[in-house]
């Protein structure tokens, strides 16, 4: 595995699209992180009062912040160890998740709009707390994420695609459950992504075609 995977990126190495978009991918990417948070620090610096809903009115929270954070981990973890392994599919994917955290930042800072549990506090430290229960509502990331990296590996990977597609059912019931998201941001999410997932293939036609090349 290891001489096949130095052989993946000898041949990712020598071509063109590789050479050009991946490191422009990862700049990028960091640079849309650095926006996201500065968004989600406007979000919750400026978050309104909270407003019903039409699930979690009549629902009680339920403690899901190990399951939000470590589950987050795993998919994290999962995704790098993918790419690192497959670096074809590097730049197209990175693209995607830019335009997607860029997207979602503009959608942040459009509206402050107050956590639907104002005095849900997880046990994580504050870090963790600023980065995964910040004032950012619309729309869900944790379930868009997970749904664009579906839509990429369909037809690609079918393991890695039902992967991502239960990742993404998974963290949409765990912010429900827990109050984190209100329902319009989980179902909102699967519509904007989708957008997002057209939206990648006409940008990035050439990443595209690298990621869908043979290993």
């Amino acid at each position: 595995m290891l001489y096949v995977i130095i052989a993946r990126y000898r041949a990712s190495w020598f071509d063109k699209v590789f050479r050009f978009s991946a490191p422009v991918a990862v700049v990028a990417f960091v640079g849309a992180l650095f926006v996201n948070f500065w968004a989600i620090h406007q979000a919750t610096e400026r978050a309104s009062n909270a407003v019903t809903d039409i699930i979690l009115s009549n629902t009680p929270v339920f403690e899901v912040d190990g399951l939000f954070v470590y589950g987050t981990a795993l998919v994290v973890v999962v995704s790098i160890v993918y790419l690192l392994m497959h670096p074809q599919k590097i730049p197209f994917a990175l693209h995607s998740l830019t335009l997607f955290i860029l997207i979602r930042s503009a959608f942040t800072l459009m509206t402050h709009l107050g956590p639907p549990e104002v005095s849900y506090i997880s046990d994580f430290n504050a870090a963790i707390n600023n980065s995964f229960f910040g004032g950012d509502q619309f729309f869900s990331g944790h379930t868009g994420m997970p749904f664009l990296s579906a839509l990429a590996f369909w037809g690609v990977s079918t393991g890695m695609s039902a992967f991502f597609f239960l990742a993404s059912l998974f963290f949409a019931a765990i912010v429900l459950l827990g109050h984190i998201h209100y329902t319009i941001d989980v179902a909102s999410a699967f519509f904007i992504t989708y957008g997002i997932y057209r939206l990648s293939l006409w940008l990035f036609k050439r990443e595209r075609i690298l990621f869908l090349s043979g290993d």
